[in-house]
């Protein structure tokens, strides 16, 4: 079993939105993060809605990483991701059940930078944050997800 924890959550009410830091979420199969940008725009008529959409995680290692090693001045809201990690690969979580709490989730792809991105923070940040720009993942079961609360797989 490999294991992490929570340690930020991050939400924008609508696209663009600077993120807001709050204590937990109401995760929903489905629909995403109660609140989030994103939050139950996953049809096929809506030109972003592409499986993983659900909840975006990043480790605070690799922002460390990119902060120390790149010189990129960027804080975890700035990564634009909902959930910020420590102690956990996220990249080993493609394709893989893992529970947040009790909330089970499965890794659907790498959350590689993007352009908006780049021009929001740093243009460095395209090259620097290539796979390692953290995990998007489909929740499957609901509930609410607090800092601190662990992330655990199983083997």
């Amino acid at each position: 079993m490999t294991q992490g924890q929570v340690i930020s959550i991050y939400i924008a009410h609508n696209r663009g939105e600077q993120t807001i830091s709050v204590d937990q979420v109401h995760a929903i199969p489905g629909m995403g993060i109660e609140g989030d940008r994103y939050f139950n725009k996953h049809d096929a008529h809506d030109t972003n809605s592409k499986p993983g959409r659900e909840i975006t995680l990043i480790e605070i290692e690799a922002i460390v990483s990119m902060q120390n090693e790149d010189r990129i001045q960027i804080s975890p809201d700035q990564t634009r991701r909902n959930i910020v990690t420590r102690g956990i690969t996220l990249n080993n979580l493609v394709g893989r059940i893992f529970f947040i709490g009790n909330i089970q989730l499965r890794g659907i792809r790498l959350c590689e930078p993007c352009q908006s991105l780049a021009n929001r923070t740093d243009p460095h940040l395209l090259s620097s944050m290539v796979h390692r720009g953290g995990l998007r993942a489909e929740i499957l079961t609901e509930g609410i997800i607090h800092i601190n609360d662990s992330i655990e797989t199983t083997n």
